[in-house]
């Protein structure tokens, strides 16, 4: 099967359920959006730290590896 197939229904799935919880959301449009921006940034944030980190990792092993030759 092919990964961006996979890919994409994934991400299809997770927008049909966001907008299917916000249609069927009991608060106000205003405080649904509000949590769904925080949550926004909140994954933003993340994963710009997670690849933070992956960067520093890959930098460090380059960095061996050019000392090792």
């Amino acid at each position: 099967m092919n990964t961006g197939k996979v890919l994409l229904g994934v991400l299809a799935g997770v927008a049909t359920g966001a907008v299917l919880g916000v249609l069927f959301a009991p608060e106000k449009g205003s405080d649904t959006r509000e949590k769904l921006s925080g949550k926004g940034k909140e994954y933003a944030d993340s994963v710009k730290n997670k690849f933070d980190k992956f960067k520093g990792n890959v930098a460090g092993k380059f960095e061996k590896v050019q000392a090792d030759v």
